[in-house]
């Protein structure tokens, strides 16, 4: 009978718990973070940053320097022309690696950005469309012989323009 008022407490907690969880809404993890202090978001990003940087460093190093070369002898002469070229040679390895790796992310956003780019250009070429194409219905019956004959010409060569353009970029979006 000791353990009884134990065992309600566990059990009232757990159905307490199972209740806030069901109770629970897509604003919890926006309270989390409006409820954290700035002060130690931004005392644990800059330790993070610190700590990732010196073992980069560290990595670097390591990758650039060869095996023989990490303890001289002592009283050897030092070739600081061979470790700054081997430090170069790291590095651009290192920057390689980075450029290819972030090529390799942007990769599908380049392709969907110049997809949305060419429907983007398609809709703006058939702003124009819309716009001319008044003109060439309004001066329709001068096409051959009248007084808007040249406006009319102008309007159909502007239309056909656009209207190629416009259709182009959206073929091209398509195919791509």
């Amino acid at each position: 009978m000791i353990f009884l008022p134990y065992f309600e407490h566990r059990l009232r907690a757990n159905r307490n718990r199972s209740q806030d969880a069901k109770n629970c809404h897509d604003g919890t993890a926006a309270t989390i973070i409006v409820e954290m202090r700035p002060l130690l978001i931004g005392r644990t990003l800059g330790v993070g940053l610190r700590i990732a940087g010196r073992i980069a460093g560290q990595c670097v190093d390591a990758a650039g320097t060869p095996s023989s070369a990490k303890a001289p002898a002592a009283g050897a002469p030092v070739d600081h022309a061979a470790r700054g070229r081997a430090a170069g040679h790291a590095t651009a390895r290192t920057t390689k690696g980075v450029v290819r790796g972030l090529g390799g992310f942007l990769r599908p956003f380049g392709r969907v950005g110049g997809i949305l780019w060419l429907e983007v250009t398609g809709v703006f070429f058939f702003l124009f469309v819309i716009a001319f194409a008044p003109a060439l219905w309004r001066t329709r019956a001068s096409y051959a012989h009248g007084p808007d004959h040249h406006t009319f010409w102008v309007s159909a060569a502007l239309t056909a323009v656009f209207l190629y353009l416009s259709v182009s970029s959206f073929w091209r979006a398509r195919r791509k």
